[in-house]
């Protein structure tokens, strides 16, 4: 090999192992950060809680809700497991987890006619994405504040619009404020750096369409 080709891809590599280090680096400290990503708060028709928290989001629904920022709260209900309704079918009461937030929700001062809980089931955001659509077109919303939690938002925003498409329905997403993670910090705590990593993993199969 020519000295000249030796040295360009000397060149070629060291500027390759720079990029990564520098990718690298950004990702240590800003990955967090980019994952939390909201939209300017605004008056809405309604509130929509997704699931995977017990109170964090809901209680952050609770508060935009006393605030005005919108005048009913709709649930995810959340995946129902076969076993849960075969315990119900032998007589067992068993309230969903869904159910649970919404009667905690009532004792918190909201009116029961203001809280909406679908009674199917749903497993990922593409499917809350999907049952948002239907909400909205029943009951002629048009804009949503959809509430999360901080390392979800950008993704739950990319879902939610993606699953919304050519329905005219605005997203608002919002995260909790309940929600104690630190995304500036999200490498110092384990929980954080777990939940930030999944997050990662998911948004890039979302972003390369190999998720629903």
């Amino acid at each position: 090999m020519r000295p000249r080709v030796r040295r360009l891809l000397a060149w070629v590599t060291v500027a390759v192992a720079a990029a990564v280090a520098a990718a690298g680096i950004w990702w240590i400290v800003d990955g967090g950060r980019y994952l939390q990503h909201e939209d300017r708060l605004r008056k809405a028709d309604a509130i929509f809680v997704l699931g995977g928290t017990r109170m964090e989001r809901p209680l952050e629904a609770v508060e935009l809700y006393r605030e005005g920022w919108a005048p009913v709260i709709a649930l995810s209900p959340g995946r129902i497991e076969p076993a849960e309704e075969l315990a119900r079918a032998r007589g067992a009461s068993l309230p969903s987890d869904a159910a649970l937030v919404r009667s905690a929700m009532i004792a918190m001062g909201v009116p029961a006619a203001s809280i909406l809980l679908d009674g199917s089931s749903v497993d990922n955001t593409a499917a809350e994405a999907t049952l948002l659509s239907s909400l909205a077109a029943q009951h002629h919303w048009h804009t949503v504040i959809v509430v999360t939690s901080k390392y979800h938002t950008r993704r739950a925003g990319f879902a939610m619009r993606r699953g919304v498409r050519g329905s005219g329905l605005d997203i608002v997403v919002r995260a909790t404020r309940y929600d104690p993670s630190d995304p500036a910090r999200w490498w110092h705590q384990r929980a954080d750096l777990r939940s930030g990593i999944s997050e990662w993993e998911k948004l890039i199969a979302y972003r390369l369409g190999l998720a629903d």
